[in-house]
């Protein structure tokens, strides 16, 4: 997966779709060109703001309440509690599937501390065969429905000098045509997984797999326009699909036959 993805919908669109308490503190602006370290939305569970929202008089005695869903704002690359340099974030902003439950980095939050990433889709570049270097096509991957889609997730906290949330996206092998963009994509988890993927009781490593080939079969795979290779550009202009026409007159890059 590369490292651009786009999150456009409100806090309140978002608090309603994933059930959780609002806790962004701030309006959440779209985004249509999330880069490396930039504030993402993320959902996850949180025993604290469940004894805040919590019916007055209920205390010890009546036992604590679980953990609610929250919907807060994390930087996007995750930094381990023992880093020393808030930086090592922007080479960790993905964690692969096959190694997560056992990296040095990764497994404690793995184990405790999973997310949902709300996205519209993700991005990806492919260069067509003989094309110059730089010529590569931009791809949007997005629900050809329009429905939300959740990367799954991991957080952990930074504490040096302020607490700070941070967070990766769990990839996996890409199938079917998506495999022809790129050899990864962000796992995918539909709404059924959701509640299984947040709860740190259950084994999160029997939820690593993709989901069915038709869920993904809903995954348009639309071709853009180069300005979002640019992290300043940012609008609705840049998931727009752009008409390419190959040799064939099929839809593909400059002088090339159409990939899908």
């Amino acid at each position: 997966m590369c490292g651009r993805y786009a999150t456009t919908r409100s806090a309140a669109d978002l608090s309603a779709l994933f059930e959780a308490l609002d806790d962004t503190a701030e309006p959440l602006a779209a985004d249509y060109n999330v880069a490396p370290t930039d504030a993402v939305p993320i959902v996850r569970l949180s025993r604290r703001a469940a004894e805040a929202a919590a019916p007055a008089g209920e205390g010890a005695d009546a036992g604590q309440p679980p953990a609610r869903r929250v919907l807060g704002l994390a930087r996007w690359g995750l930094v381990p509690p023992w880093a020393t340099d808030p930086r090592i974030g922007a080479r960790m902003i993905n964690a692969r599937a096959e190694s997560v439950a056992t990296s040095r980095a990764f497994a404690p939050s793995f184990a405790r501390r999973r997310c949902l990433v709300p996205a519209d889709g993700w991005y990806e570049w492919v260069r067509p065969p003989g094309a110059r270097r730089g010529a590569a096509q931009a791809y949007f991957m997005t629900p050809a429905d329009g429905r939300q889609l959740a990367f799954a997730g991991i957080w952990s906290v930074w504490s040096r000098p302020e607490p700070m949330i941070t967070s990766s996206v769990i990839t996996t092998a890409a199938l079917g045509p998506l495999a022809k963009v790129h050899d990864r994509m962000p796992l995918l988890l539909p709404e059924d997984r959701w509640s299984e993927w947040l709860d740190p009781e259950v084994d999160g490593t029997a939820l690593l797999t993709p989901p069915d080939d038709d869920y993904l079969g809903g995954i348009e795979i639309r071709p853009v326009g180069p300005a979002v290779g640019n992290v300043r550009n940012n609008g609705v202009e840049l998931v727009r699909r752009v008409p390419l026409v190959g040799e064939q007159g099929e839809v593909g890059g400059p002088g090339q036959a159409s990939l899908f």
